[in-house]
């Protein structure tokens, strides 16, 4: 059952971070971090640099904030003008990637911190989006290595191959949810990218990947530790954090997305107030993407939670908030050019807060308004009905959760969604001791952080 332990700091931190992969792929046009100046450059040179960090940032302004059609268009563009470099097909496999999660309800980082999402694995992607997503790595990852062949100390190649292999990883994981093949691929994206920080250790978007591997290596479980120690693998969470961190303040181009993946670790790491600086940042930057509204009202719900007992009138503030974020996604329409919201998956976020601040009755109430929304999507439908039985079970409301536990069984299988179904029939569900999931059916987290 390692996947069960390691998947959810493995996806929570690097896949579910809304443009990460991607985004940071931008740093890599102009060479190093933000400390080193450019290398002076030919007139038409400087003009092909400036075209392309145009239409770079044009894009994954239009990729953060859910407009996947502008972004490919953008990407496209970088791909015809830009035919020998990675970029392009760089670029346009992760709009692949991220529309795929988008369309499949997997964008918020909550349902990474399931256990259920890891019990089945491998499953079975659209072959045309697997083909096209295949593709599109394999012509960046081969441009990236013709440039080596002709430079082995070609940064910028260096980097272009690094983030495609970590964009295969995430794909992997969150997409066909072949969790060995993720890491794998993750391995070889961190291995690239600590080569070229050794080449020049000031190209700090890179140490996203470095910083990732480390934090992830350092939760396997102890066999595997001992194993990865022989052959020179020795994770540190408080180095890998470190690193983000510093990505985070130092980076040139991917500032922004060391903040999400930091968001996911310190919710982890039960520094609920420092996500949620970071997702307040986010969400008024990228006002219409939705998840950084979602993700701000997670990390108030939590950090109510966590200072409940000491500090209660606090802790009904942020719960307040939390909750208020949710009803001003569902009541307000979206603004002009803002895409729509999935009232499937935001109903299933309410219902997850209102379990963790204990009030089971509106949880279940919200759950079934997601499984019952307009083109609710399937496996989330059912999910849905698996957390409104649980939370009536919580509720004391016995007949019902039993009758959601027996339409669980006529769907689909999610995840684990029969087995946990079959269980809640033979018995009310009770969260289980020892950090496993609530009725929101998210995992324990942590109260403190700890650093290794």
């Amino acid at each position: 059952m390692m996947w069960r332990r390691l998947g959810p700091v493995l996806l929570s931190a690097v896949f579910l971070s809304v443009c990460a992969a991607a985004q940071t792929g931008r740093s890599a046009m102009k060479g190093s971090g933000a400390s080193q100046p450019p290398k002076p450059a030919a007139a038409g040179e400087a003009a092909d640099s400036t075209r392309l960090d145009a239409l770079r940032a044009e894009g994954f302004e239009a990729l953060y904030n859910l407009d996947y059609e502008r972004a490919r268009t953008k990407f496209k563009e970088v791909a015809r003008l830009f035919p020998d470099h990675p970029a392009g097909p760089q670029f346009l496999a992760a709009t692949v990637w991220l529309k795929t999660l988008n369309e499949s309800r997997r964008l918020q980082a909550s349902l990474y911190n399931t256990e259920g999402f890891y019990a089945k694995a491998k499953e079975e992607a659209d072959p045309k989006v697997l083909a096209e997503f295949r593709e599109l790595t394999a012509q960046a990852k081969t441009l990236a290595q013709a440039r080596l062949k002709r430079d082995p100390k070609d940064a910028e190649a260096l980097y272009f191959y690094g983030a495609t292999e970590g964009l295969k990883a995430a794909f992997a994981a969150a997409v066909e949810r072949s969790f060995y093949s993720a890491w794998r691929d993750g391995q070889e994206a961190a291995d690239r990218h600590r080569e070229l920080l050794k080449l020049d250790p000031n190209y700090h978007d890179a140490g996203i990947t470095v910083g990732m591997y480390d934090y992830i290596a350092a939760t396997l479980p102890l066999p595997f530790r001992i194993g990865g120690s022989l052959v020179g693998l020795r994770g540190s969470k408080k180095r890998g954090l470190q690193t983000l961190e510093r990505v985070a303040r130092e980076g040139r181009w991917a500032q922004d997305d060391a903040k999400v993946l930091l968001i996911a670790l310190y919710k982890r790491e039960g520094r609920f107030g420092e996500a949620l600086t970071f997702a307040r940042e986010l969400s008024a930057k990228y006002q219409r993407n939705y998840i950084f509204k979602m993700e701000t009202a997670d990390a108030l719900v939590s950090l109510a939670a966590a200072a409940r007992a000491s500090d209660p009138a606090a802790a009904g503030k942020s719960e307040t908030e939390a909750l208020a974020i949710f009803e001003a996604l569902l009541q307000q329409k979206p603004s002009k050019g803002e895409p729509a919201r999935p009232l499937d998956l935001i109903h299933f976020s309410y219902g997850q807060a209102l379990a963790v601040a204990g009030q089971h009755e509106r949880a279940a109430k919200e759950y079934l308004l997601g499984a019952a929304a307009p083109g609710a999507e399937r496996g989330l439908a059912t999910m849905s009905r698996l957390r409104a039985a649980q939370s009536l079970d919580q509720a004391g409301r016995r007949e019902e959760a039993q009758a959601q536990y027996r339409e669980v069984l006529t769907r689909p299988n999610v995840y684990d969604s029969h087995e946990e179904a079959q269980r809640g029939l033979k018995e009310p569900f009770k969260p289980r001791a020892g950090g496993a999931e609530d009725s929101g059916g998210r995992a324990g987290q942590k109260t403190a952080a700890g650093s290794e």
